[in-house]
C-alpha cells in the first residue's frame, strides 16, 4: 500500500485511518446528526462503517489521496475525518469533512481543511478542488467560504441538491478539473 502522509496543524494530527479509530468512526457514522448531510443521509451500522473505512483507505491506493483521521495532538482523541476524494463518477477532486458531534464548532474542520488544501496544491499540484455541500447545510457552506471556496454553481448529485464551492491554488490561474 502506498504511504499515507501525516499532516500536522497547531492542534490536530491528520493521520491514516486505522483499526484503532474504528469504534469512534463507527459511532460517528451511527449518529444520524453526523450522516444527515452525506450519502443517502442515513446512519450506518458497524458493517457499513467498516466498508466505509475500507473504501477510504483504498482510495489512497487508487488515487494517491483520500481521507485522514483527525486526532487531537494533545490527547490522541479521534475528532473525525477529512480529506480529498475523487471516486469514479465524481465531478472533480473534492474536499470533504465529518466531525463527531462533540468536536464541532471548535475550528477543527477549518484547521484541517487549510492543511488539506495546502497538500492539494503543493503535493498533488491540483489545479482546482471542490466541495459539494448539500443545500441546507449552512455550517458547511460557511466553512467552505472560510476556506476560500467560491460558490460557482448548484448541482443535483446522487439524488441531492448541492452547492458547489471551488478552491483554486493561490499561485496559479484557475483551471477546470483535476485528472
Amino acid at each position: 500500500m502506498s504511504e499515507i502522509p501525516t499532516l500536522e496543524t497547531p492542534r490536530l494530527r491528520l493521520t491514516a485511518l486505522a483499526a484503532r479509530h474504528f469504534d469512534d468512526y463507527a459511532a460517528m457514522l451511527a449518529d444520524p446528526d453526523s450522516t444527515r448531510w452525506i450519502g443517502d443521509g442515513q446512519p450506518l451500522d458497524r458493517t457499513g462503517a467498516w466498508r466505509s473505512l475500507a473504501m477510504l483507505l483504498g482510495h489512497w491506493q487508487l488515487r494517491g489521496c483520500g481521507m485522514w483521521a483527525l486526532e487531537l495532538k494533545e490527547t490522541g482523541a479521534f475528532v473525525g475525518r477529512a480529506g480529498l476524494m475523487y471516486p469514479e463518477g465524481w465531478p472533480d477532486l473534492e474536499l470533504g469533512w465529518m466531525l463527531k458531534r462533540e468536536y464541532r464548532h471548535h475550528g477543527y474542520a477549518t484547521e484541517a481543511g487549510r492543511a488539506i488544501l495546502e497538500f492539494a496544491w503543493n503535493v498533488l499540484h491540483a489545479p482546482r478542488v471542490i466541495s459539494l455541500v448539500r443545500i441546507g447545510n449552512e455550517a458547511s457552506d460557511r466553512l467552505a467560504e472560510r476556506l476560500g471556496g467560491e460558490h460557482i454553481e448548484d448541482m443535483d448529485f446522487y439524488g441531492s441538491h448541492n452547492h458547489v464551492f471551488a478552491y483554486y491554488p493561490p499561485f496559479r490561474e484557475p483551471r477546470r478539473a483535476w485528472a
